[in-house]
C-alpha cells in the first residue's frame, strides 16, 4: 500500500512540477516589452503573487496545511 501511494505520489508530482515549470517560463515569455507593455508595480504584483505561492508550498509539504483558493489580479 505504500509503494502504491509513493508511485502515484512521483507519477503525479513530476506531472504538476513539469506543468508549473512550464506555465512560469510562459509569464516569463510576457517580458517581452516589444510585445507587451507594463509596469514595474506590475511586474512587483506577478512576482508577489508567485513568492506567496512558494511560500505555502512550503509551509504545506513542512506543516501538511491547507490554503485558500488561488486567485491573481492586476
Amino acid at each position: 500500500m505504500a509503494r502504491d501511494k509513493r508511485k502515484k505520489f512521483v507519477e503525479l508530482v513530476e506531472k504538476r512540477v513539469t506543468k508549473a515549470i512550464n506555465a512560469l517560463r510562459l509569464v516569463g515569455n510576457l517580458s517581452n516589452k516589444s510585445n507587451y507593455e507594463y509596469t514595474d508595480a506590475d511586474i512587483k504584483k506577478i512576482v508577489k503573487a508567485l513568492d506567496d505561492e512558494i511560500k505555502d508550498l512550503r509551509r504545506r509539504f513542512g506543516e501538511g496545511t491547507g490554503s485558500s483558493e488561488p486567485v491573481f489580479k492586476l
